[in-house]
């Protein structure tokens, strides 16, 4: 019997192009069914069979923290946006229920797009800015953890590597930012139960522009992988 000495034995193909944008659409799936099909569909269901609308605001939220909890046991790390997001579900679901005010939870959404785009803005001052940490998701769904290193490991020696993630960094801040500034605008100024499609399409649209600028940007400076 021929055995095969460890040194030899065949590493792991690297994933193929087409694998590559299979686990990204995979990914971004994911994330839109958690995060805008599921709390807005959710609400407008609880809505349609007469659910007050602080219980149909309050639910999708809660929906949400065991898809966050199971992200933190599967990945066997906490995961600093999810942990962000969590924090400030629980947070607001109190303000609103001391208040009893459902137009509070509305703008709990805009306090936590503010809050999170102050906090990307914070991150240019420090050795991992917002966009190298998120990239590692991103980096690592498309070619594995051993292709992450050699990506990330670029900081150390390349300063236009550098610059080009704070200037993205940067951008999505600034987006995240504006954006928290016109959901509290709207909040304020629309019927209760408009509120929650319109801030839904509002962030599309924003995201749309951030993703458009993200993609070129990306692509023109090499940064794709």
């Amino acid at each position: 019997m021929t055995m095969t000495h460890p040194s030899t034995q065949a590493l792991p193909a690297e994933p193929t192009a087409i694998q590559k944008r299979a686990a990204l659409r995979r990914h971004i799936a994911r994330q839109v069914i958690l995060e805008l099909i599921l709390p807005i569909g959710a609400y407008y269901a609880l809505r349609a069979a007469g659910v007050n609308p602080w219980v149909a605001l309050v639910a999708p939220a809660v929906l949400t923290v065991p898809f966050l909890a199971y992200d933190v046991l599967r990945k066997r790390r906490v995961d600093a946006v999810a942990l962000f997001t969590l924090t400030m579900i629980v947070i607001g679901t109190a303000v609103s229920i001391v208040t009893g005010d459902p137009r509070t939870l509305l703008v709990r959404d805009s306090w936590l797009f503010g809050a999170i785009g102050i906090w990307i803005l914070a991150t240019l001052l420090t050795q991992r800015p917002m966009m190298r940490s998120v990239a590692r998701t991103i980096v690592t769904v498309k070619i594995g953890e051993a292709g992450y290193r050699d990506w990330d490991a670029r900081w150390d020696n390349d300063s236009r590597f550098r610059r080009h993630l704070r200037i993205l960094t940067a951008v999505w801040g600034a987006g995240f930012t504006l954006d928290a500034v016109i959901r509290i605008t709207l909040a304020y100024s629309l019927p209760l139960d408009a509120i929650p499609l319109a801030t839904t399409l509002q962030w599309l649209a924003v995201l749309a522009l951030l993703i458009t600028f993200h993609t070129i940007y990306v692509t023109r400076n090499d940064l794709k992988v």
